[in-house]
C-alpha cells in the first residue's frame, strides 16, 4: 500500500511562487516504476488533472498551467514536486499527489485511474 503525504501549501500573493512535495513511502514494487500526478480541487469543483509524469520521465500539463508549473520525480528520495510560478488566484485549491502503476499520463485529466493519494496541501492565491 503506497502511503503519500504532501507538503508545501501556504498562502501566497498572486505572482509568487510555490514547490510542493510529495514523499512516498511502502511502495511495491518500487519507487521509480510508479507513474505520479498533481491533481486539484477548489471548493464547489471537480478534481482535475494539473501534471503528471511517467516512470519514463515524460510529462503532460494541464493547458492552465502549462509554462507556469512544473512536475519532477526525484527516484533516490522518491519524492515528487510541483514547482508553481506566476501563481494567481484562480490556482487556489486543495493539491493532491496521486500515483498508480498503469494509469498513464494521458489519464491525468481522470482521476479514477489513480488508485493512491495522498491528504492533500492548502495553496491559496491572494490577489
Amino acid at each position: 500500500q503506497v502511503q503519500l503525504v504532501e507538503s508545501g501549501g501556504v498562502s501566497v500573493q498572486a505572482g509568487g511562487s510555490l514547490r510542493l512535495s510529495c514523499a512516498a513511502s511502502k511502495y511495491p514494487p518500487t519507487y521509480s516504476h510508479y507513474n505520479m500526478a498533481w491533481f486539484r480541487q477548489a471548493p464547489g469543483k471537480e478534481r482535475e488533472g494539473v501534471a503528471a509524469i511517467a516512470s519514463d520521465g515524460s510529462t503532460n500539463y494541464a493547458d492552465s498551467v502549462k509554462g507556469r508549473f512544473t512536475i519532477s520525480k526525484h527516484n533516490n528520495t522518491n519524492t515528487l514536486y510541483l514547482q508553481m510560478n506566476s501563481l494567481k488566484p484562480e490556482d487556489t485549491a486543495m493539491y493532491y499527489c496521486a500515483a498508480d502503476l498503469t494509469a498513464t499520463i494521458a489519464t491525468m485529466s481522470e482521476p479514477e485511474w489513480w488508485t493512491y493519494w495522498g491528504q492533500g496541501t492548502q495553496v491559496t492565491v491572494s490577489s
